[in-house]
């Protein structure tokens, strides 16, 4: 049932003109340098594996097609690092200490299910920021939520006194229809006409008030601009594994979103939540299409963020990215099962853009945007058929060069992110803390990366083998093995397969196999309480 709505402080907006989208000058130096980095690096690697193939044969083809996609992947990834570290941070107009809004914000907490009392004490938290910023009187915050059955009763109670003190406006919806779609569109269809811009957040969203009215100036001082995405941090974390995703978070992710927001440009992503929108710009270019057929290629669309971007860049208005990931945060998954349930729906979204990265009339970005979100899934396979390929001596050559290759590849994002630290980095001990940290983050992440690969290629054959996962992972065999039990059977299979075919090729594929084979137990390693070492890292 719907709960009890407080009376918006706001009267209806009065019906104003405002600018038509249109475009502003955009520096474009940054997109032909990934262009060409991403060029060259993927031509070196290619080059090299003409020049090295024993004998072409059909394989030897099948192999070459294989690794131009991965590559181009990687290669696009470690250019967007590259063009972080070496453009520097445009520096957005601060508004000034007596700057007021001329607009009005919605700030919008999706909730289905979640836990409440965290988002309540965030919600209680956020609403006093806003007073003592000044921004209480232009900016409401509204929690809408799809929570149902025992659930809902939870969360009614968990949010009472923020309701009963007209901080939030809380609804409920009783049928969730459209997932988290769905849920905004209603929204925009009760209150949208009352407000400018909204911000949606996800329960395990952080923003502080001072982010937010930079958001909204920056917003005001562009009126082409239909979506502003925050960077965003991690929180701190209670497992090993999830300081572990916080440390690559610090270390890659500054450089990196710095160079995608520079090459993007007008043309950036949005992931979902923490963004400021323009109600108008949203409405124009918004509802989602339904895809024709059954889940997991039909249905309603999963990865809805991505299309959302695509369909407003390609109604006129820009996609920017504010690159400070400054009081602009999330939760991370905690545990490896947790962070595969979430990854196993992401996946079928993602996979889902194939049908839509041909639509008519979007831009080349917002293509290549879909484009990499199914190669973030569709590489895991592509990977183990290569490395199998490789190390069996099915395709003739010496295969370690490749591997260095690739693990060059994948280092150049997180050297760039040593780089940007050390260059702020004062005094030697401070140095010191940035080196081990990062070579800590190395070592765990290459061990969990062929863990991660494993069940990406697990979860790309349910979705082509017409499994819908819905909003959870499907149970299946795989899921009655103890915790690590696929994968140590997938690393054990891969050792095998290589030394019956090509035994002097097994030294290669030990550094993805052994992790793999030891999963158990680096797993439960790596679900443990932080550690003190990882804490300081």
């Amino acid at each position: 049932m719907t709960a009890h709505i407080p009376q918006s402080r706001f009267a209806p907006a009065e019906v104003v003109t405002r600018p038509q989208p249109g475009t502003a000058p955009t520096d474009r130096r940054p997109l032909w340098t990934v262009i060409a980095l991403t060029a060259a690096l993927t031509g070196l690697i290619m080059a090299g594996y003409v020049l090295t193939i024993g004998t072409w044969t059909v394989w030897a083809v099948v192999a070459m097609a294989l690794i131009t996609l991965t590559t181009l992947t990687l290669s696009l990834g470690a250019a967007t690092a590259v063009v972080g570290l070496i453009f520097p941070a445009p520096r957005a107009p601060r508004p000034m200490p007596d700057w007021q809004p001329s607009s009005r914000t919605a700030i919008l907490l999706t909730l289905c299910g979640e836990p409440p009392r965290g988002p309540a004490a965030m919600l209680a938290e956020l609403a006093a920021d806003l007073q003592r910023a000044g921004l209480d009187r232009f900016v409401d915050i509204f929690v809408i939520s799809d929570t149902r059955d025992d659930k809902a009763k939870a969360e009614a109670e968990a949010l009472a006194p923020l309701i009963g003190s007209g901080a939030i406006t809380y609804r409920r919806r009783q049928e969730n229809v459209g997932r988290k779609p769905g849920n905004i569109s209603d929204w925009l269809d009760r209150w949208g006409g009352d407000y400018d811009f909204m911000l949606p957040l996800d329960a395990d969203s952080r923003m502080s008030a001072r982010r937010i009215r930079h958001l909204i100036h920056r917003m005001e001082r562009s009126p082409s601009t239909g979506l502003l995405q925050s960077g965003m941090r991690l929180l701190p974390a209670e497992t090993r594994f999830g300081q572990l995703q916080r440390s690559a978070q610090r270390i890659m992710g500054p450089t990196f979103l710095q160079g995608f927001s520079a090459w993007t440009g007008d043309a950036g992503n949005y992931w979902g939540h923490n963004a400021l929108i323009r109600v108008r710009a949203f409405r124009d270019a918004v509802p989602l299409p339904k895809l024709s057929g059954v889940a997991p290629f039909g249905g309603d669309v999963l990865s809805h963020d991505f299309v959302e971007a695509a369909w407003m860049r390609r109604a006129g208005w820009r996609i920017e990215i504010d690159a400070d990931t400054r009081a602009s945060a999330e939760d991370g998954p905690q545990t490896l099962a947790e962070y595969h349930k979430r990854d196993r729906r992401w996946c079928q979204g993602n996979l889902q853009h194939l049908r839509l990265i041909a639509a008519p009339g979007l831009h080349p970005l917002s293509r290549l945007h879909m484009a990499v979100g199914v190669m973030g899934y569709l590489s895991a396979p592509l990977w183990l058929a290569t490395l199998l390929l490789l190390a069996t001596g099915a395709v003739p050559m010496a295969a370690g060069w490749m591997l260095l290759a690739v693990a060059t590849l994948l280092a150049a994002p997180k050297l760039c992110g040593v780089a940007r630290l050390m260059r702020q980095a004062r005094g030697l001990r401070t140095k010191g803390v940035v080196l081990r940290a990062a070579a800590l983050e190395t070592v765990l992440s290459s061990i969990l990366a062929p863990i991660v690969m494993v069940n990406h290629v697990v979860d790309v054959a349910q979705v082509f083998a017409g499994r819908d996962c819905g909003w959870k992972r499907p149970g299946g065999a795989s899921l009655r093995l103890p915790t690590g039990g696929l994968e140590a059977l997938a690393g054990t299979g891969i050792i095998a397969l290589v030394a019956a075919t090509n035994p002097s090729a097994v030294v290669w594929v030990l550094p993805v196999a052994l992790p793999l084979v030891f999963a158990p137990l680096f797993i439960r390693f790596m679900e443990a309480p932080c550690a003190c070492l990882m804490a300081r890292a």
